[in-house]
């Protein structure tokens, strides 16, 4: 791996984010193109990673106040006026554990900060248990707020934030 470049992700990179999501679907949620047109017409912030000139991850995020009807955001949405969330972080499994994960956020924090907001939000899953996904947001101060049942009760999130302020607009 020689180089990364992070850039605004286009439609021309949509069939790349959906077959990345397709890898990762049980962590994530299934999205189709139809779908994530959907998402990116509501995203704050949709990036992409190259790396080698290849996509090999995307990040997906929404500001608060937008019309973006999802459990986790709605819940979000209830106890916090600003925020930023995360819809979705995924990373070619073949180029995970190379920090492409942390450029993505780095991006979004930056931006969320240029922005004056001073909290991200995001979910993962802890039923069934993702520990890859609790590791990575334990290294940017994530804490957990909340807990609750998703997919049907298939699946239990552990809903998370993270202050990249000292102060937070009201």
């Amino acid at each position: 791996m020689n180089t990364i470049v992070v850039r605004d992700a286009t439609e021309a990179d949509f069939e790349r984010i959906v077959a990345l999501n397709a890898m990762w679907v049980q962590e994530t949620s299934p999205m189709d193109i139809v779908r994530l047109r959907h998402l990116h017409g509501f995203a704050f912030h949709h990036r992409i990673a190259l790396v080698d000139g290849e996509a090999a991850a995307f990040l997906l995020a929404m500001r608060d106040g937008t019309a973006y009807l999802n459990d986790n955001y709605g819940w979000f949405s209830a106890q916090y006026p600003h925020f930023v969330y995360v819809d979705r972080i995924v990373v070619d499994a073949t180029v995970s554990g190379r920090g492409i994960g942390r450029l993505l956020y780095e991006d979004l924090f930056a931006r969320s900060r240029a922005s004056d907001i001073g909290m991200i939000a995001c979910e993962y899953n802890i039923e069934p248990p993702n520990p890859a996904s609790k590791a990575f947001h334990d290294r940017f101060g994530f804490v957990e707020v909340g807990t609750h049942h998703v997919a049907g009760g298939s699946k239990r999130v552990s809903l998370q934030i993270a202050y990249i302020m000292e102060h937070t607009a009201a």
